[in-house]
């Protein structure tokens, strides 16, 4: 299907009709076979997630635990759930996931920042598609509010470990001995 332009009555969209929507800047995620497109982030919004990742990144580099991708990156989950979290990280046994176009499975923590224009996405759609794919950790950070809801796969249901603020500093459950002081984050 070659597009020029989007077909928003499509019923159904998979990995192959995202694959070939035009390169318009836009962010594009399907999700139940629902394209989805939200408005570029936020400047507030880019802060914290360079802050989160630069956090996360140094601590995996320098002890080679894995990998860490922020947007746009492609998760794929089946051919009719593809989504482009803020930050993603991958365990380095589970590497194999990764491929050229993307990353092709549940990765092993997820992190969605909200804004206005994400929130209904973030805290349901996306919360329930990496529940059931998997993923064994998720937060949702607020940067408005300064706070951070984690979420850890416990029996295939996500259970809320807790909401941390501003001034918390915060264990991660994927990653052994780091520790994300959320003030460095909302800073």
């Amino acid at each position: 299907m070659k597009l020029s332009s989007i077909n928003v009555g499509q019923e159904v969209w998979t990995y192959q009709d995202y694959r070939e929507l035009p390169n318009d800047q836009k962010i594009y995620q399907v999700i139940g076979g629902k394209l989805l497109m939200v408005p570029a982030p936020s400047t507030r919004h880019q802060n914290v997630s360079r802050n989160l990742e630069f956090i996360i990144w140094s601590f995996v580099k320098s002890h080679n635990l894995g990998v860490v991708y922020d947007a746009p990156i492609d998760v794929v989950f089946s051919s009719t759930d593809v989504v482009q979290p803020d930050i993603v990280f991958i365990t380095r046994n589970r590497l194999a996931i990764v491929k050229e176009k993307g990353i092709f499975g549940a990765p092993d923590w997820v992190i969605e920042i909200v804004s206005s224009s994400t929130s209904k996405i973030d805290i349901k759609l996306k919360k329930d598609l990496y529940e059931r794919f998997g993923v064994r950790e998720y937060w949702i950070v607020f940067p408005e509010d300064e706070k951070v809801e984690v979420y850890l796969l416990k029996g295939g249901d996500y259970k809320l470990r807790g909401v941390f603020l501003k001034h918390d500093a915060l264990q991660v459950n994927t990653i052994e001995r780091l520790k994300v002081n959320l003030e460095e984050v909302f800073s």
